[in-house]
């Protein structure tokens, strides 16, 4: 039992195993009177604790497959629920003369199609940021073990921001080529009056009229506003929480609830700033993919400063929130699966040794 909780702790890419064996309170295992065996003797409630804590090791296939699951649930279900707020953000993003405003937008969207018509494009959104999902919370996962083993645990702990960053650029850099084509056609069924009323109408027609192209054409300016965000998003969530268990939080996270960490996951997840750092690019996307025949450059161009910053208040409203709501069920996806959660950062101990901070 012991062996498997040790490794589990050397997996843990943000600790040493000394530090997490002392916290887990394994380290004085040693110093405990020996068992029939010789070895030393494990206290029953810390044996019980190991078996029930997690139900895969970290790391491995399991833990990505069901944090990739998580994170379908967190982009498909809250995309798909806020359908309607994206709805009348894309109408003024490409029609801004008819859509003035937020509740103009959904006033003239009920006057002319009605209740149903504000959930127009509810399926490309479900089925393309769930896959979007799967690749950038999944991937995140696997990038940050794999970025980290390839700095080692100093520079890990020293670099944790960066390794945050490149670890969600390069998830959501294979997480938008899944996105890209049901992204397309969200948004010619609700930016298009006629074209098409669901995903079973538009996708045969735009293939028929612009073949493969129309379903990637907008993949470029798609990374141009989800890499920055994804990158914001998940080094600030990062950082946030850390933050907030140093400062605010009056105890360690082992001590915590479960409920009261996914209270600390929602506070840190509502970061508006990324709404902010990827609209331009969103609007550019959105006429883009309602067009034919049209380039990013060329859509920029014509929009101008002022142009791309169009539905910027839809769009904080729709992400703080979004954020917020998928880092809450994609730890809530942990909690219930019981999967390992590294705790916060730790100084290594050997960094602290060459930093002369211990004694």
């Amino acid at each position: 039992m012991f062996s498997s909780v040790a490794h589990l702790a050397r997996a843990n890419p943000f600790n040493t195993p000394h530090l997490q064996l002392v916290h887990d309170g394994l380290g004085d295992l040693r110093s405990s009177s020996p068992g029939p065996t010789g070895q030393p003797r494990r206290p029953r409630n810390l044996a019980a604790a190991a078996v029930e804590e997690y139900s895969c090791e970290f790391g491995s296939a399991k833990y990505y497959a069901l944090c990739g699951f998580g994170g379908v649930l967190s982009c498909g279900l809250t995309h798909t629920a806020v359908v309607p707020l994206d709805l009348v953000k894309c109408r003024m993003q490409v029609d801004p003369q008819k859509y003035k405003g937020i509740f103009n937008g959904f006033s003239v969207t009920l006057k002319e199609d009605g209740v149903r018509g504000l959930a127009k494009g509810w399926a490309p959104t479900f089925l393309g940021y769930s896959m979007q999902g799967l690749c950038k919370f999944g991937f995140y996962e696997v990038f940050k073990v794999l970025y980290s083993n390839m700095l080692g645990e100093e520079n890990t702990y020293l670099w944790r921001t960066s390794l945050y960053l490149a670890a969600s650029a390069s998830a959501e850099f294979f997480a938008d080529i899944a996105l890209a084509p049901m992204e397309a056609a969200k948004v010619r069924i609700q930016t298009q009056p006629g074209y098409a009323n669901t995903l079973r109408d538009a996708a045969p027609k735009m293939y028929k009229e612009e073949g493969l192209k129309a379903f990637y054409k907008g993949v470029a300016p798609l990374w141009m506003r989800q890499i920055p965000y994804t990158m914001m998003k998940f080094a600030c969530f990062e950082r946030t929480v850390e933050a907030l268990y140093k400062f605010v939080v009056p105890k360690p996270r082992s001590e915590c609830s479960k409920p009261e960490q996914l209270v600390v996951t929602f506070v840190a997840g509502y970061i508006v700033f990324c709404a902010i750092v990827s609209h331009p690019a969103d609007s550019v996307v959105s006429v883009l993919n309602k067009e034919k025949g049209s380039s990013a450059s060329l859509v920029l161009k014509r929009l101008g400063f002022k142009g791309v910053w169009k539905g910027l208040f839809a769009r904080i409203i729709m992400i703080g929130t979004l954020t917020a709501l998928q880092w809450f069920i994609y730890d809530s996806v942990k909690v219930y699966f019981r999967l390992p959660r590294p705790p916060p950062p730790e100084m290594p101990e050997s960094l602290k040794k060459k930093l002369g901070l211990t004694q």
